[in-house]
């Protein structure tokens, strides 16, 4: 029989699945409380780690239209619901993970659809939203650099070829 305290809690999950940009599932046994307060520290900006009971995440999960991530709520799992640059989680969790090898990733969900830790991963070793924004800019400044100097260059052209001419002439003048 569900208690009045444990509809709440799925509500909430429930709520943060829908809320969030992405989700990543990890599995925290052999974290101690202050490396716990680290990670948290280290995602507050983009995310919220939350320790939660899997069960009652499970049925969140479900709530929320989230399919395919039963798998995941086995032993301790804590959740990342990001909010922020999904890019920039993974890579907090990643950085995090190395440093701390009891953390583990388990997998998440990612624009709605479930994704395994190998692709959480890879997100983490992609760059940054701003770099990848600068780079694309670059390329299109280089496009319409590359454009003026076509259009530059037959009348630059032309100028030279006239002035080849007036040169041609004051010769044979």
């Amino acid at each position: 029989m569900a208690t009045p305290e444990k509809v709440a809690a799925v509500k909430a999950l429930a709520d943060q699945f829908r809320e969030s940009d992405a989700v990543v599932i990890t599995e925290y046994r052999g974290l101690s409380v202050p490396q716990l307060a680290e990670l948290r520290a280290k995602l507050r900006d983009v995310a919220t780690y939350t320790v939660a009971k899997n069960t009652l995440t499970a049925l969140a999960a479900k709530d929320a239209g989230i399919a395919g991530l039963e798998d995941l709520f086995v032993g301790p799992t804590a959740i990342a619901f990001v909010t922020g640059d999904p890019v920039e989680a993974a890579k907090g969790l990643k950085e995090f993970s190395k440093a701390n090898p009891a953390l583990v990733i388990k997998g998440g969900v990612l624009e709605g659809s479930v994704i395994s830790a190998d692709v959480v991963n890879k997100l983490a070793d992609l760059e940054s939203r701003e770099v990848l924004l600068a780079k694309a800019a670059n390329v299109f400044k280089a496009s319409l650099f590359g454009a003026a100097y076509l259009f530059q260059a037959p009348l630059s052209q032309a100028v030279r070829t006239v002035d080849a001419l007036r040169a041609k002439q004051e010769d044979a003048a």
